[in-house]
């Protein structure tokens, strides 16, 4: 067990339209939404933009731009982490016929997946370390090592530490090579997705079966999805973990009860502070996973 965790809220997430009126959308509500789970306890807020008009994920550089600028200028301080996992989207044509690809692909090349991340500077930003099947459909979410060989340089020469996603227990064996390749800086921080169909299930076997393959000094977080995601925020310290909460991975404060991110955050951090544990800040993160700040 550890004593002293920092939470991260992951403020929307990159999938379909959501479903709860909470979700927000437009680069305004995102940002406003992260200054809120901010000033609840969260450290790190995890950031996707969404197109207003479809309300689905987006890559939209300027959406990006308008929500970072505005937790900037903001009177809280959080460490901003920016995914990069847009643009990772191959959607085959289904089992008979896999090709041509469905048009919702997004399948774009390594250092475009950057963009943002080039421009905008985040302290962190999101590495998904493997591919998988996503959801009972066509889509797969395609991470093959070269590509996140070259991810994983840029990011090292833009000084932007990368919070490297494992979804399986496969991905840690890219973890670990990557730190190997010299491409990760200590000490590794590294998130374990629990709980998303065809990936890890949330059990606490598998979960404890991925702590136990985590690379030396690495600094960890856990997360499992819906109904999940709060008894995860207690179990996290337990197996030596940070924690994540957030819109992103799960919809409802209690049953039939949507939730914002301001108050999945609160819920955490006062399940936290009940068992003992401290809530750290977004200067400690910074001290503790040693973060470059360029702005």
């Amino acid at each position: 067990m550890i004593s002293e965790v920092f939470i991260t809220c992951a403020v929307t997430g990159g999938g379909s339209a959501p479903k709860s009126p909470h979700v927000p959308v437009t680069p305004d509500q995102i940002a406003d939404s992260a200054i809120e789970a901010a000033r609840a306890g969260a450290a790190v807020v995890h950031i996707h933009v969404r197109n207003p008009e479809t309300r689905r994920g987006s890559r939209d550089l300027a959406l990006f731009r308008t929500v970072v600028q505005r937790i900037r200028k903001s009177d809280v301080n959080p460490v901003i982490n920016l995914t990069g996992g847009s643009g990772g989207d191959l959607v085959l044509g289904g089992p008979d016929a896999p090709l041509p690809l469905d048009p919702a692909t997004d399948a774009t090349g390594a250092l475009e997946r950057l963009l943002h991340v080039e421009e905008l500077r985040p302290e962190i930003c999101t590495l998904d370390c493997g591919s998988m099947n996503f959801g009972a459909g066509e889509t797969v979410m395609v991470n093959t090592y070269p590509m996140l060989r070259k991810m994983a340089a840029r990011l090292k020469e833009l000084g932007v530490r990368p919070e490297l996603e494992v979804f399986d227990t496969g991905h840690l064996v890219a973890v670990h090579d990557l730190i190997k390749e010299g491409l990760i800086d200590d000490p590794p921080l590294i998130q374990l997705c629990m709980g998303i169909p065809y990936g890890a299930p949330g059990d606490l076997t598998t979960l404890m079966a991925l702590v136990h393959r985590l690379p030396p000094r690495a600094i960890y977080s856990v997360f499992s999805i819906g109904r999940m995601q709060l008894p995860y925020a207690a179990l996290a310290p337990l197996a030596g973990a940070n924690v994540r909460v957030g819109l992103e991975d799960n919809l409802y404060l209690s049953h039939g009860r949507y939730a914002t991110n301001a108050e999945l955050v609160q819920r955490a951090t006062e399940v936290l502070e009940r068992i003992g544990v401290r809530v750290i800040g977004p200067d400690e993160v910074r001290e503790k996973l040693a973060l470059k700040s360029q702005v």
